[in-house]
């Protein structure tokens, strides 16, 4: 009986910190990419004594900068850490070594790193260096502030968002194309915010054409929106080479941008820009071939922002994880442009289903979040 109470003690206690330490993972959601990310707490005596996050790729691991603040207070410490350790030389030397010279005793993992390198390796070294390890602690909560990295990690493509403003009526722009602005200011700065959570923007050619937008980060730095962040890559799928470089987009230099097309031109483009040759699908870039690229270069999270072929086209071969809409309490009408086209006949055992995850008001707006009840297909 008593073992059993003290393994249930060590328990509430083992999820009291570890909610702690997800939270200060999330510090780094802005910055951390393509690193996925960690937060660290090293308790001794029951007491906190060091705090550590990731910020940005390149710089010290969570685990190094809570070991850092808890100087000798480690040795005989736990160590909670959201994701499992490194073990290896990358960008930085592996935290596992630091942990083992620290004299921490016990550390306790949220989840194992999906990267083959670690993949549970890193428990093994602890282990065999006399550490006591825990694993599984807050598991699905970890996994939630890292879909991106951990999607990429184990099926080789990004976590994909698609987002549109939209009337009550389902409609997302005017007959003659007009659609500024359908949503509130408030829902546009909540579109900027979920903007800077991702590694790429993506978007068409009609969209440039049509908006000639910037598609960048113009964050007011409210609450919600840390200090700093980093602008995401804008990625334009351009297989017609519509592109100028007098658009707006180009003109923006504040982040790269890749057009995605089939063949290059001989123009003159800013060094910012890079033109990417990719294989088509009919007369159209090849959708699943773009995100498996994308995978390929280490983008974790995809925010797609576009037209109604785009959007429909994505929902139809199942390539998003997350769709996300601003719905205007606006009627705009039959003669308006629809958010979903389908030439086929449909019926209800065949149309698209999804589930809500979240609703919630935005200024004069609702935000619906949804998650598709199919597989997404793409790997």
């Amino acid at each position: 009986m008593n073992d059993f109470l003290n393994q249930k003690k060590q328990f509430v206690q083992d999820t009291y910190y570890m909610e702690k330490t997800i939270q200060l993972a999330k510090k780094g959601k802005y910055t951390t990419a393509p690193n996925p990310n960690v937060g660290c707490i090293i308790v001794h005596k029951k007491k906190i004594v060091g705090i550590g996050w990731h910020y940005k790729s390149g710089e010290n691991h969570a685990e190094v900068n809570a070991i850092n603040m808890a100087g000798k207070l480690s040795k005989n410490g736990t160590a909670y850490i959201s994701l499992e350790p490194c073990n290896h030389f990358g960008k930085t030397p592996p935290c596992c070594n630091l942990i083992i010279k620290s004299g921490i005793k016990r550390v306790v993992i949220a989840m194992l790193d999906p990267d083959p390198k670690m993949s549970g390796k890193s428990v093994k070294y602890l282990k065999k260096h006399g550490i006591q390890v825990t694993v599984g602690i807050l598991l699905k909560k970890s996994q939630n502030i890292n879909l991106g990295y951990l999607k990429r990690i184990n099926h080789g493509i990004p976590w994909i968002q698609l987002k549109m403003a939209i009337s009550l009526d389902g409609k997302i722009a005017m007959k003659n194309g007009e659609s500024q602005w359908i949503t509130s200011k408030d829902a546009r700065q909540d579109t900027h915010r979920l903007r800077a959570l991702s590694s790429a923007i993506l978007s068409t050619s009609s969209t440039i054409l049509n908006d000639n937008p910037k598609l960048t980060v113009r964050c007011n730095m409210n609450k919600k929106c840390q200090k700093k962040y980093i602008q995401p890559k804008r990625i334009i799928i351009d297989s017609q080479n519509r592109v100028q470089p007098n658009h707006q987009i180009i003109q923006e230099k504040i982040s790269e941008i890749w057009l995605i097309r089939l063949y290059h031109d001989k123009k003159i483009w800013p060094t910012h820009v890079k033109q990417i040759i990719l294989p088509k699908y009919k007369k159209y870039i090849n959708l699943k071939k773009l995100f498996q690229f994308l995978g390929k270069e280490k983008i974790n999270t995809v925010w797609v922002e576009c037209g109604t072929n785009l959007f429909s086209n994505m929902i139809k071969l199942h390539l998003i994880d997350e769709l996300i809409l601003y719905v205007a309490p606006k009627m705009l009408g039959h003669l308006a442009k629809p958010l979903f086209f389908n030439t086929q006949e449909l019926d209800l055992n065949t149309i698209n289903t999804f589930s809500f995850t979240s609703i919630k008001s935005i200024g004069s707006d609702i935000r619906i979040k949804l998650k598709p009840q199919c597989k997404n297909l793409i790997y």
